[in-house]
Order: structure tokens, then sequence, then C-alpha cells
């Protein structure tokens, strides 16, 4: 074969994605079988306390008028003696909500709770400022933090505290579950992708003695161990797994319970989705920055620097991506065959590292998490890659804004107090998500994967046309779905995504 200049710069382009792939699709595997090494070996508490101790209970919002009360009225519910709770409503709102912590307060300090409505007006560090504000007068040695749109259930707070009899405990953390899997495709999809983490890695790392981190929210902080690893700290946007990080490098051991579900509300809109990714993985590679080196120089076992390196940098992947998708087309078909040995060099690697890799971890977590579903729910596997592809400007544009310090605020997502298939009524239309710069940089490659598709039906490049026909439909997917940022009158009013039969 002859190595013109354009071979050559594609080579050059695609080896990098081979690479990385390559890695990301060897750890996958790794991480699936530590999964099922450990799978049936679920933790138990020490001990169980003979008195159940004082807990504070931290719920921080900021305008959640939408799910907020149903929040208070199930934390209300817990099953949990009442002279051991302090609620703390930490309120960063600027709108209804306010009113509405003011009334649930009022209620619940009528009904015999020891509750208290903290209203910031300067969001100083957003949500991480506002529990730092709040651990100031948590009475509490335990802290049990619920964001707005979970429903703890009745027994989930004295399931997880008997954990915490073992004084090395620094936080047990419970899985999600979700409130409204079945309302769209979208939704479906989502409650996919957060299986895989939330059940096959979190259960692999946590059982194997790897570095996990706290989700954010239905998790149960002991407070010495906050204090003990600097507190919260504002300068990521994720704050959360910053401190896991921190505290973790203390000593301190975490927990996870992923037979003890508390449920949420998934984002049921594209814009809603690309909010929460979108600060997800900024935050993660900020938070990379920020804990890689000093992981390096502890003197932690090499297994962990390792892992805890793949797990901080994995968001990496959609550079990665990015970089697949520009290279796919000229890649088709035989111009660059690499004297017939590309299949065997190149492409089959990636495909047994990166495609299978990937699904069998999507498959592990649907088999665990839901042993007599698995089979109908991996029917939307083709779906979830594609919208994972369609997600890629979006998320890569975190990471690039990550490395390159550009600062953002903490941008809530949209919560409107869905469960099952409810439509969205329109009056819950007030909040808004982030508008993204990348629509059209997503518009771009939807036709250009269109394009590309046409392309190889001509010239019968059949191989290629089920990756493209993905890349394809992710990317207008994706599209479609941000079209009412542009448009809002574009699409009904109570329609907040694609609803699947």
């Amino acid at each position: 074969m002859t190595w013109d200049w354009k071979t050559t710069l594609w080579f050059v382009c695609y080896l990098p994605v081979v690479v990385g792939l390559t890695l990301f699709g060897l750890h996958r595997f790794y991480i699936v079988w530590l999964f099922w090494k450990h799978y049936r070996r679920p933790p138990r508490p020490a001990a169980r306390f003979a008195e159940l101790p004082f807990v504070t209970v931290q719920l921080p919002v900021f305008n959640e008028m939408h799910v907020v009360r149903r929040l208070v009225e199930s934390v209300a519910g817990l099953d949990y003696p009442r002279h051991l709770l302090q609620i703390q409503i930490l309120d960063d709102s600027t709108d209804e909500t306010v009113a509405i912590c003011q009334e649930e307060e009022a209620k619940l300090r009528a009904e015999g709770f020891d509750v208290t409505h903290i209203h910031r007006t300067n969001r100083e560090g957003f949500k991480a400022g506002a529990m730092e504000n709040g651990l100031r007068t948590a009475s509490g040695e335990y802290v049990f933090i619920l964001d707005a749109d979970f429903i703890p259930p009745p027994g989930v707070l004295k399931e997880m505290i008997h954990y915490f009899t073992d004084p090395r405990i620094g936080l047990v953390q419970s899985r999600w579950g979700h409130l409204n899997r079945d309302y769209s495709l979208l939704t479906k999809v989502q409650a996919m992708f957060l299986d895989g983490h939330l059940v096959v890695e979190q259960v692999a790392r946590s059982r194997a003695g790897r570095f996990f981190n706290f989700n954010g929210t239905a998790g149960i902080w002991r407070k010495s161990a906050i204090v003990d690893a600097g507190g919260w700290e504002h300068d990521t946007l994720t704050e959360d797994l910053d401190l896991s990080y921190r505290a973790q490098m203390k000593g301190w051991k975490f927990v996870f319970l992923c037979d003890l579900i508390t449920p949420a509300e998934l984002p049921v809109d594209v814009n809603g989705f690309k909010t929460q990714q979108h600060r997800w993985t900024k935050g993660s590679i900020q938070t990379c920055k920020k804990m890689l080196g000093p992981v390096w120089r502890s003197r932690q076992p090499l297994a962990i620097k390792l892992e805890a390196t793949v797990h901080l940098g994995i968001n990496f992947m959609n550079l990665l991506l990015l970089c697949q998708c520009v290279v796919a087309w000229p890649g088709m078909g035989q111009q660059f065959s690499l004297g017939g040995h590309r299949f065997l060099l190149l492409d089959l690697p990636v495909f047994i590292l990166s495609t299978v890799s990937v699904a069998l971890f999507y498959l592990s977590s649907q088999m665990a998490a839901y042993p007599r579903h698995w089979l109908r729910h991996m029917l939307y596997y083709p779906m979830l890659i594609a919208v994972l592809v369609g997600m890629a400007v979006n998320n890569g544009r975190a990471v690039l804004e990550a490395l390159f310090n550009k600062e953002s605020p903490f941008v809530r997502t949209p919560k409107f107090g869905i469960e099952g298939k409810k439509k969205a009524p329109a009056a819950q239309k007030n909040y808004k998500s982030l508008k993204s710069i990348a629509l059209g940089s997503e518009v771009a490659l939807a036709v250009y994967f269109t394009v590309a598709l046409i392309s190889a039906f001509l010239k019968n490049y059949w191989s290629s046309v089920p990756f493209l026909l993905l890349f394809m439909a992710g990317f207008w997917y994706v599209v479609w779905g941000s079209l009412p940022q542009l448009f809002p009158g574009s699409r009904k009013e109570d329609d907040s995504g694609p609803v699947a039969a």
C-alpha cells in the first residue's frame, strides 16, 4: 500500500482513538470482572446501635417549587424517631420555592419536628456552600443529604445508619432508583446509563476496596469525616466527587448499598439532560485536575492509584469520541486498508475493546438490577449508544472548558414532579435548561453522518452502515430535543420529549 499524505493524516488522527478506546475498553472489562467477582458479597453492618443516634437531614434546594413539597413530606414520613431528627431546608431559591419551604417548615414544626428553613440570598459556593453553611448548625454526628427530586423510602435511614457502628465508615450511599423511567425514550435511556454507574461501577469499586464517590444525594455522611477531609469546597462543579476523594485519602471507608434504593426523578427533556451532563462532565475533569496529583503522591496501593486515574479521567473519552466522529467517514471502505491488515490491527481491537466491553457493562447492570426484565430493557441499548454519541459535543465542550479553566456557574437541572408516565403540566414550564451553544456543531455532525450514511449505501460499504446509522440517529435525536431552546413554540407545551410507546 502507498502511504500518501491523506493516509498518513488519517492514521495519525485514528491511532489515538484506537489506543484510547482500547485502554478504556480494557478498563470496562476489568470493572465488569470486579463486579461479578464481588456481586454476591454485599456489605453487612459490623453491629447495630443499641440506641439510634441523632441525625441531621439536609435538603439543599434551589428553585424547586414543583418537587420540594414532595421531598419534605417524604422526609417527614421517615421511620425514625422524631426526637432524633433535625431537618435543615437549605434554600437558595429566588422564586415561589421560598414560600413553599416556609409553609412546610411551619407544618413540620407544628407536628413536633426539629426543622429549620435556612434561606440564603447570595448562593456563595452554590450547593456546596449551602451544605457547608448548614453544617455549622447541624446537631447530628450523621448527615443525611437528599436532593429535591428524591423520595426517600420510610425505612431507608434506619437501614443505613447501623453501618456507622464501624468507626472507620465515613459515608454510606444508597442506590438511586428512577421514579419516571417509563416516561419517555429519553428517560429509559438515562436510566440504563445511570444503572451502569450505580450498579456495576459503584459495586465493583466499593466491594473491591477501590475509591468510589458519593453521588451527591441519598447518602449519609459522618460529620467528623466531612470536617476531617476539609469540609465542602466549591472550586469544582462536583463537590461530591471532590470530597469523596479527600475523605478516602484521609483513610475513611465508604459503603455502597446496591439493594437499598432511593428513587429520584430523571430529566425529561434533552436540554435538561445536557445541562446535567455538562455539569457532571466538567466537574469530574476539574476534580481530576485537582486530585490526581495528590492521589499519585499518596501512599495508596498502585491498584487504587490506577483505578482512581481512570475513574477521574473517564470523561476524556468524550474527546476520543469526537475524534472518532471526524475520522469515521474518511475511514470507510478500502481507501485506508493499511496493506490489508487494518481489520486485524485497528478495527477488530476497537470493536472488541470498546463496543463489546460497553455492551457487557450495561448488560451486567440490567441483569443484576432487573433479573426479570433485563432483556426488555436491553432493547433500548442501541438508542443508549446513539444518545451517548449525540452528547459528545456537549460533553466534549465541558471537558475543554475544565481543561482551560473556563468558569461557569452551578446550573440546576429542571425537575417537574413527574412520576411514572404522567405528562408535565404546561404550568411547570417555568424552569428552563441551560442554553447550549453546541447546537450548531450538533446540527453539522447530524448532516455530516447523514451524508456519510448515504455515501456508504451508494458505495456498498455495508460494514460501516450500522455505526453510521447510530451516529446519525444520536445527533439528530439530540438536535430535535434541543430545538425548544431556539423555537419555544415549535413543540406542544406539555411535550417534554419523544414519548415511547
